[in-house]
C-alpha cells in the first residue's frame, strides 16, 4: 500500500535565467525567463517529516500563446497557476497518498484557473510543479529512490483520471519498468539557429555529437521547406546515422498549410535528407484547431501533439484524430505522462504503434533537467530534447558553489572542462546512473538563501477584463 503524508507547507521562489543565445520558436524570441524553484515540507506517516524539491523555467508564449496578451502576462498567469495550486494543496488537510492529493485537485484547479482565464495547459503547471516537490519529499521520507519508488507505486497512482485504463493496467506497467541507463539528447535548431558553417548545425561543438535533431517549424511551407533543405545538406556531412523530428509549435494555421508541408517533404529531392530521418511531426497546428482536424492520410507520416496536451483525455483524443504519439513534459504533469506511457504501451500490444516522446522546453541543468531525464528513462524515452544545454551557460544564474554540489554528487551528468559546470554528454547520450539516489533523482537541493520569492503578479485583475 502506498505510504501516505501530510502537506505542512509550500513555498515558490525563482532566479533569473539569461540565455547564451536568443531562442525563437513559434511567434516568440527568448533571451531570459525566471526559473521557478519549489520546496514542500510533508509529514510521511510513521516516518517524520521530510522537505522536497523541484524546479522548471517559466515560460512565456508557450503554456499560452493567445497574441493579445505580452510575453510577461503569459509568465503570470503561470505564477497565478502555483499560486491557486497552492492554495488548493494546503487546503487538503489528512493524511492522503500523493496521487490522491492531485487528483483530489486537479478538477478544482482547471476550473479556478479557467475562471481568472487562465488556460488548461499554464493551469496544469502548478500542480506538476508542486507533484514533482512533493514526490521528492515522500522518496526522502521513506529513503528509496525514484525507480523503485515508482515501480512499486509509491505514489499511489490509479485510473480514477483515466477511466480507458483498469488500476491493473497502470500498476503492471510501473511494475515492469526498466529504467535506461543512458538517454541520447536531441539537439534543437531554432528559428534563429545558425544553419551553416561555424556555430551551425554540423558543428559538433554545437551539436555535442547528437545523433537526434529536433528542427523548428515556423508555419510557412515554402520558408519551412528551404531551411529544411539547407538544414539536411548540413546534416549528411556529420558522417554519421542521425534521426530528425519537426517541431510547428502550433504554427502551422490549418491542414491545407501542413499538407502542403508534407507535399514538399514527400517529393522534392532536397528535402530526402531529412524526409527519409523523419521519425514525427510536433504539433503542427494550435491546440484548438488540432481537436477539430483529423489527420487523415497525413497521420501516416506520423504526428504527435504537445500544447494539445491539456487534459487528462487528450491522447485518447488525439488516437482518434490519427495522432501516434504524445510528449512527455514535466512541466505538463509526471502523472500525465506515466498514464500516457501506460496507453501507448497497452495500444501498441493491439499491433498499431503508439509512443511517448521526450521534450524539454523548460529543462535546466540541476534538478530541472534531473527529474525529466530520470521520468524519461522511466518510462522508456530513448532520446530527449535537451536544449537547456545548449541555449543556456551552463547553469546559467547559479551560484557557482551550487553547481558544484551538483556536479560532485551527479559527476556522470555534470563535468568542468574549464568553462564551468555543463551537461557532460558521453557520445550523444546522458547517463542516469546517479539519478539512482534517496529522492527524486537528486542528491542535492538549490541554495535556498540564494533565490528570491516568487514575483507576484503585476496585475490581481483577471486577464482580458
Amino acid at each position: 500500500m502506498a505510504p501516505r503524508l501530510k502537506l505542512r507547507d509550500i513555498a515558490f521562489f525563482e532566479r533569473p535565467t539569461h540565455f547564451a543565445r536568443p531562442f525563437r520558436f513559434g511567434a516568440i524570441t527568448i533571451n531570459a525567463t525566471p526559473q521557478l524553484f519549489v520546496r514542500v515540507e510533508i509529514e510521511v506517516e510513521g516516518r517524520g517529516v521530510a522537505v522536497g524539491a523541484s524546479a522548471e523555467l517559466l515560460v512565456p508564449k508557450w503554456f499560452d500563446k493567445r497574441p493579445e496578451l505580452s510575453p510577461a502576462q503569459t509568465v503570470d498567469g503561470l505564477r497565478r497557476s502555483l499560486q491557486i495550486a497552492r492554495g488548493l494543496y494546503l487546503a487538503r488537510t489528512g493524511l492522503r497518498t500523493a496521487f490522491d492529493l492531485h487528483a483530489s485537485c486537479i478538477s478544482a484547479q482547471i476550473a479556478t484557473c479557467a475562471k481568472k482565464n487562465i488556460p488548461a495547459l499554464a493551469a496544469a503547471y502548478g500542480p506538476a510543479e508542486i507533484d514533482k516537490a512533493i514526490l521528492d519529499a515522500l522518496l526522502r521520507g521513506v529513503e528509496t529512490d525514484f525507480f523503485d519508488g515508482m515501480a512499486g507505486n509509491i505514489a499511489g497512482i490509479d485510473a480514477r483520471l483515466s477511466p480507458d485504463l483498469d488500476d491493473a493496467d497502470l500498476t503492471t506497467f510501473l511494475a515492469g519498468r526498466k529504467p535506461l541507463p543512458r538517454v541520447a539528447i536531441r539537439h534543437t535548431v531554432g528559428l534563429d539557429d545558425t544553419v551553416e558553417g561555424e556555430g551551425g548545425v554540423a558543428d559538433d561543438h554545437e551539436n555535442a555529437g547528437a545523433n537526434y535533431f529536433k528542427l523548428k517549424l515556423s508555419g510557412d511551407p515554402a520558408a519551412d521547406a528551404a531551411r529544411l533543405a539547407r538544414i539536411g545538406k548540413e546534416l549528411d556531412t556529420l558522417g554519421r546515422h542521425y534521426k530528425v523530428t519537426l517541431d510547428a509549435n502550433e504554427q502551422y494555421a490549418d491542414l491545407a498549410a501542413l499538407q502542403a508541408l508534407m507535399d514538399r517533404l514527400d517529393r522534392d529531392s532536397a528535402l530526402r535528407p531529412i524526409a527519409s530521418r523523419l521519425l514525427y511531426v510536433e504539433q503542427p497546428m494550435p491546440r484548438d484547431i488540432t481537436r477539430q482536424s483529423p489527420l487523415g492520410s497525413l497521420a501516416a507520416h506520423g504526428f504527435i501533439i504537445d500544447e494539445a496536451d491539456d487534459s487528462n483525455d487528450a491522447f485518447p483524443a488525439a488516437r482518434a484524430l490519427g495522432y501516434s504519439g504524445i510528449s512527455s513534459k514535466s512541466c505538463k504533469g509526471l502523472y500525465k505522462s506515466i498514464v500516457n506511457a501506460t496507453r501507448a504501451a497497452k495500444w501498441s500490444a493491439g499491433g498499431e504503434t503508439f509512443f511517448v516522446t521526450g521534450e524539454d522546453l523548460t529543462c535546466q541543468a540541476g534538478l530541472a533537467v534531473q527529474q525529466d531525464l530520470a521520468l524519461g528513462a522511466f518510462i522508456g524515452v530513448t532520446h530527449a530534447e535537451r536544449n537547456g544545454h545548449h541555449y543556456v551557460d551552463g547553469f546559467g544564474d547559479t551560484p557557482a558553489a551550487e553547481a558544484a554540489a551538483f556536479a560532485a554528487a551527479h559527476p556522470d551528468l555534470y563535468a568542468d572542462a574549464g568553462q564551468g559546470v555543463r551537461l557532460r554528454i558521453h557520445d550523444g547520450d546522458l547517463l542516469t546512473g546517479s539519478l539512482n539516489t534517496v529522492g527524486f533523482a537528486t542528491s542535492v537541493h538549490p541554495d535556498w538563501s540564494a533565490l528570491r520569492p516568487l514575483e507576484q503578479p503585476t496585475s490581481l485583475q483577471e486577464y482580458l477584463a
